[in-house]
């Protein structure tokens, strides 16, 4: 059986808002994912990128479950030796909100190129005011 390929030119690319008020960071990340990989479509293809376009509002308005606000643990490294950084989920929350949902896609992107030019069709904002309605967006409910 063979792959199907969409023609780079016959790819339907559609904007989505979707509402991150009381939603749960994993559960609302893994759809925001599926969506930028284009799973949801029949024309899905692994080394392709054939997603659509997400743009997420309210991000500051999060949840996470138990007590992960102060044991949830982000880290990154200078490269440098003793260069190690750590932030709790309630840390970043205060000064970027926004990166609480992107860190949570990133992961469960691919990789690589593709990856990286997938994670760029995400829009994400900590208010309700988002600068894409002339893209004509379709409200996602997750």
């Amino acid at each position: 059986m063979k792959t199907f390929y969409t023609p780079v030119s016959e790819i339907d690319r559609k904007w989505y808002v979707v509402d991150a008020d009381g939603k749960i960071l994993g559960r609302i990340a893994t759809e925001i994912a599926r969506y930028l990989r284009g799973k949801h479509k029949p024309t899905f293809c692994n080394f392709q990128d054939n997603g659509d376009f997400i743009v997420v509002v309210n991000a500051e308005k999060i949840h996470l479950t138990g007590n992960k606000w102060d044991d949830k643990t982000y880290y990154r490294h200078s490269g440098y030796m003793g260069g190690i950084k750590s932030q709790t989920a309630k840390e970043i929350r205060e000064k970027k909100p926004e990166e609480l949902i992107r860190m949570a896609v990133k992961g469960m992107l691919p990789k690589n190129k593709l990856g990286r030019a997938q994670l760029k069709k995400l829009k994400i904002y900590a208010g309700d005011e988002h600068p894409h309605q002339a893209q004509q967006p379709e409200h996602l409910d997750i």
